[in-house]
C-alpha cells in the first residue's frame, strides 16, 4: 500500500463501527481487552466525546475510504488535552503513520489553545511508548489510569 495515498480527515459519528473494529483489533493483537463500556465508552458517540467536548478526533483512511488509523484529543481542563485512541492498522504500521498521526494531533492541540498534552498507554505497545518518547513526552506518576494502561506521559507544548 502507498502510505503517501492516505489522507486524514476529521471524523463523525458515521465513522463508529469501523473505529470500534480497529481499535478492538488492535487491542486484541496486542493481548489487551476492549472496554466498551469503560475506557472505550468514549467510541460510542465521538462528535459527543470529542468534537462537543472543544476537541477532536480524526481518522486516517485510503482512498477507498477505509479506516486505517485514528487519533483523538480530548480535554482534560482548560489547557490540557488527553491524547486518546492513537490506533493503526497493523498494514501500515512502521511506515511512519504514527509519527505523523502524533504530530498531526500535537498541532491541533496547539491551534486548540491547548498547552499540554497527557496520555496513558500500556507498556505491551512498544513501538507507541518509543515514539512518544521520541516526540519528548516523559512519564509522570497519574492519580489514576485506565485499567489496561501501566503508563502515562506528558509533553508540555511550546507556544
Amino acid at each position: 500500500m502507498d502510505v503517501s495515498t492516505l489522507l486524514l480527515r476529521p471524523a463523525n459519528n458515521a465513522d463508529v463501527p469501523a473505529v470500534k473494529r480497529l481499535v478492538f483489533k488492535v487491542l486484541r493483537e496486542h493481548g489487551l481487552r476492549p472496554s466498551p463500556h469503560g475506557t472505550d465508552a468514549d467510541l460510542r458517540d465521538l462528535e459527543a466525546s470529542y468534537w462537543r467536548q472543544g476537541g477532536r478526533f480524526d481518522v486516517l483512511i485510503d482512498t477507498a475510504g477505509r479506516i486505517l488509523g485514528i487519533v483523538g484529543l480530548k480535554p482534560v481542563n482548560p489547557t490540557t488535552v488527553e491524547l486518546r485512541k492513537m490506533y493503526l492498522d497493523a498494514g501500515i504500521r512502521g511506515r511512519g503513520q504514527g509519527r505523523r498521526l502524533l504530530t498531526h494531533a500535537l498541532r491541533k492541540a496547539r491551534d486548540l489553545g491547548f498547552r499540554r498534552v497527557e496520555l496513558e498507554t500500556a507498556s505491551v505497545l512498544q513501538q507507541a511508548v518509543k515514539l512518544y518518547e521520541r516526540a519528548g513526552f516523559r512519564r509522570f506518576v497519574s492519580a489514576s489510569l485506565a485499567t489496561r494502561c501501566d503508563a502515562a506521559f506528558a509533553l508540555d507544548l511550546s507556544p
